[in-house]
C-alpha cells in the first residue's frame, strides 16, 4: 500500500470517527518533514524541519509554541531542580542532571524559523519555544513553518539519550522541536520536568543520515529498503544488511502524534510476519545471557497481538517494533523502547505493557499530563489481563497488584486526586500508585458496577469511537453509560476528583424472637458510595449449604447491573441505598441460626479499603 493511499485511509477514518464521536469537537492537524545529519563523534546533529499546521480550531492563532525537550538535560533546569527537591526522586534521574558536563548535556538550539518565508521572532524559555507569528493563522487556515536547528544528545538519563546503561548508542525520543497542542482548553505549552506528553495528530516524513555501521529502528515505515545502507533481505527471521559508505534512513509514519528512533551498530534485527498486513520487528543487542529471552518473547508477542485485537480493538498500522533502548520501558507510536537485559517474564511483561500503550495513548492521543490515569491506568489494567492470558494465570487475580498499590497509597495517606497535573504531584509515589494502580482499579471496579458484558462492550466502543480523537474522561464515561444504561458521572467524580475511599461493614444481625427472618444492618464508613453485592451462605431446610446473592444499587446509578450468573441462583434486588444515608437495613428470609457467613463483595472487585469488616461469621456456640 502506498503512502498516499495510507494517508487517504487515515484521513477518511479520522473524519468518520469524528462524526461518530462529537460533531462539535475539532482538533488540530500537522505534517512534519525533517532531515537530520548525525555526527556520532560529537553526539550532535543538525536538522531542517518543515511543519504544515492546519488550524482546525474556531480561533485565530497569533502565537505558536514548540517543545524543546532536550533542554531539560542541563544543570539547574526545571527537571534537574524538581528531581533534587522531591522527597522520593526517580533514581534514574536523582541529581545526575546537575552533574552533567558541557559535552554531556542535551540541548536544542533553533537557528532560524520562518512562517511562509517570513522570519519570526521567538524566545527560548528552556524547554518551550515561544513564537510570535508574522501573520495570524485564521480559524480554518493553514500555514507553513521552516526551521533550522541543531542539538546535542545528552548522556542517557531519562527516556532519551546516548550510551545507555545497557550500551545502546542512541535512544532518540523527544528528539525534535515538536509543536505544542492547541485544543478547546487553549495551548498546552507545559515545560518538560519529567512526565507525560500531548501531541497533534499528523504525518511524519523523516530522513536520518548516520554512519553506515548503524542499524536503526523507528516509528513508521522505511521507504528506501533497496537504497543506500538499508537494503535487506529476509533469511528466516534474520535481517541481512547491505552496507554502503553512507546511509540515509527514510521513514514515513502516517497519522501519529510522535516519532521515535534508536540506533546502534550491534543491533540484531528480527522480523516476524504476524499476518499479511502486519510485521513485528525486534531490535536488540547480541547478549548471550538474554538473547534467548528475546527470541522466546517473539512468540508471546504474536499471541499478545491476537488477543489484544480481539479484546480491545484492531491495530491499524502495518508495523510494530520492540527496540532495546531507553531506561526501562517507554511507549511511542508503532514502537517501544525497552531495556533488554531481563528474564523472560519481565521482558514479556514490559513488552505487553508498552504494547498496550498503543491502544491507550498512542491511538487515543489523550492529554497524558491531565489524564495520566487514562493512559497508565488503562494500560496497567489491560496489560495485566494480557499477561494472565499469556501465562494462563487466573483472571480474577490479575488486578491484585493494582489493588495493593492503591490500598498502600491510602494507608500511607499520600494520595492526591487523579485530576492533579502529572508534573504537580507532591511525590513520585503518589503519582505512580495513583495513575498506574488506582487508574487500573478504576476500570476493574467499573466492571463490578456495570457488569462484565457491558464493560467489555464499552471498552471496544470506546476504542472504536475515540481513537485518533483526543478523548477526555467525560467521553469515556459517556461511552460506558451508553453501554450499560446506567448513570456513572458520580463514579468519576468520587474516584477521580476526590480522595474519598470506600469502606463498608457488616454492622450487626438481629433475629427477632419468634421470627424466621434476620435483620441485617450495614454501614458505610468511607465517604464514597457504591452498589453492593452481598452473598449470604446459609443452611437450607434440607440441611445443605446454600448461597443467596443480595444486590443493593445506589440511587445515583438510576438502575441496576444485570445478573450475569456470578453466584448460584437469581439475585434479590433490594431498594436503592441513598448516598446521603450512612446505614442500610434489610431482612434475610431465614433465621440467624441458619446463617454461616455474610460477605460484602466476595469477588474483591470493590476497592474497599478495609476488607476485614466485609465479612461476618457467627460465633461458634
Amino acid at each position: 500500500m502506498q503512502y498516499k493511499l495510507l494517508f487517504l485511509f487515515f484521513a477518511t477514518l479520522a473524519a468518520a470517527q469524528s462524526s461518530q464521536a462529537q460533531q462539535q469537537r475539532w482538533q488540530m492537524r500537522i505534517a512534519y518533514q525533517m532531515e537530520i545529519d548525525m555526527d556520532v563523534k560529537t553526539h550532535k546533529y543538525t536538522g531542517k524541519q518543515r511543519v504544515i499546521l492546519y488550524n482546525n480550531s474556531n480561533e485565530q492563532l497569533d502565537k505558536v509554541f514548540y517543545h524543546l525537550y532536550l533542554n531539560a538535560f542541563q544543570p539547574n533546569s526545571m527537571m534537574d531542580i524538581r528531581s533534587q527537591t522531591l522527597s522520593d526522586p526517580d533514581k534514574r534521574v536523582a541529581d545526575r542532571i546537575g552533574k552533567l558536563k558541557p559535552d554531556e548535556i542535551g540541548y536544542q538550539i533553533v537557528r532560524s524559523l520562518k512562517q511562509s518565508g517570513q522570519d519570526l521572532k521567538y524566545i527560548t524559555n528552556e524547554t518551550i519555544l515561544e513564537v510570535q507569528l508574522a501573520q495570524p493563522i485564521p480559524a480554518g487556515g493553514v500555514d507553513t513553518f521552516d526551521m533550522v536547528f541543531e542539538a546535542q544528545v545528552p548522556i542517557q538519563i531519562r527516556r532519551n539519550g546516548r550510551n545507555s546503561s545497557e550500551g545502546i548508542d542512541y535512544s532518540m525520543s523527544q528528539w525534535y522541536p515538536k509543536m505544542c497542542n492547541f485544543d478547546e482548553q487553549g495551548w498546552h505549552a507545559n515545560p518538560y520536568v519529567g512526565r507525560e506528553f500531548y501531541g497533534i495528530w499528523g504525518d511524519f516524513d523523516v530522513k536520518i543520515t548516520i554512519p553506515s555501521n548503524y542499524i536503526l529502528g523507528a516509528s513508521g515505515y522505511l521507504q528506501n529498503n533497496n537504497e543506500i545502507g538499508y537494503g535487506y533481505e529476509d533469511i528466516g527471521t534474520k535481517v541481512i544488511y547491505n552496507k554502503t559508505p553512507t546511509q540515509t534512513w527514510h521513514f514515513i509514519a502516517p497519522n501519529v502524534h510522535d516519532f521515535v528512533w534508536a540506533a546502534d551498530p550491534d543491533f540484531n534485527h528480527d522480523i516476524v510476519d504476524f499476518n499479511d498486513t502486519l510485521k513485528l520487528h525486534f531490535l536488540y543487542q547480541e547478549n548471550e545471557e538474554f538473547k534467548e529471552n528475546w527470541k522466546k518473547s517473539q512468540a508471546y508477542m504474536e499471541r499478545a497481538f491476537k488477543f489484544i485485537q480481539a479484546q480491545y480493538g484492531a491495530y491499524p498500522y502495518r508495523q510494530y517494533s520492540f527496540i532495546q533502548g531507553g531506561d526501562g520501558g517507554m511507549e511511542y507510536p508503532m514502537a517501544t523502547l525497552i531495556t533488554g537485559r531481563r528474564n523472560l517474564g519481565s521482558l514479556v511483561g514490559v513488552m505487553s505493557h508498552e504494547l498496550m500503550h498503543n491502544w491507550y495513548q498512542m491511538l487515543m492521543g489523550t492529554n497524558e499530563s491531565l489524564y495520566g490515569w487514562m493512559d497508565e491506568g488503562f494500560t496497567s489494567y489491560s496489560s495485566s489481563v494480557v499477561m494472565a492470558h499469556l501465562f494462563n494465570t487466573p483472571v480474577p487475580n490479575a488486578q491484585d497488584g493494582s489493588y495493593k498499590g492503591y490500598f498502600n497509597m491510602v494507608e500511607q495517606k499520600i494520595e492526591e486526586p487523579l485530576i492533579t497535573h502529572a508534573d504537580h504531584y507532591s511525590s513520585n509515589a503518589a503519582y505512580g500508585q495513583g495513575v498506574y494502580s488506582k487508574g487500573a482499579v478504576f476500570l476493574h471496579q467499573l466492571e463490578y458496577i456495570i457488569g462484565k458484558t457491558a464493560f467489555d462492550k464499552g471498552m471496544l466502543d470506546y476504542y472504536n469511537a475515540w481513537r485518533f480523537r483526543h478523548p477526555n474522561p467525560n467521553d469515556f464515561i459517556r461511552i460506558m453509560e451508553k453501554a450499560s444504561g446506567l448513570e456513572l458521572d458520580w463514579y468519576k467524580e468520587y474516584f477521580i476528583h476526590t480522595t474519598h475511599f470506600i469502606d463498608y461493614a457488616v454492622k450487626e444481625i438481629v433475629c427477632e424472637e419468634g421470627s424466621n427472618e434476620t435483620r441485617l444492618s450495614l454501614e458505610r464508613i468511607g465517604k464514597m458510595p457504591m452498589p453492593l453485592d452481598i452473598v449470604v451462605e446459609y443452611t437450607n431446610d434440607k440441611g445443605k449449604s446454600q448461597e443467596q446473592l443480595f444486590y443493593i444499587p445506589i440511587d445515583l446509578m438510576r438502575g441496576e447491573k444485570p445478573n450475569e450468573g456470578l453466584y448460584s441462583g437469581l439475585p434479590t434486588i433490594l431498594p436503592d441505598w441513598r448516598w446521603t444515608h450512612p446505614k442500610y437495613e434489610f431482612r434475610l428470609p431465614f433465621a440467624s441460626d441458619k446463617i454461616k457467613k455474610i460477605t460484602i463483595d466476595p469477588s474483591n472487585r470493590l476497592a474497599d479499603y478495609k476488607r476485614s469488616n466485609n465479612t461476618y461469621v457467627p460465633p461458634k456456640k
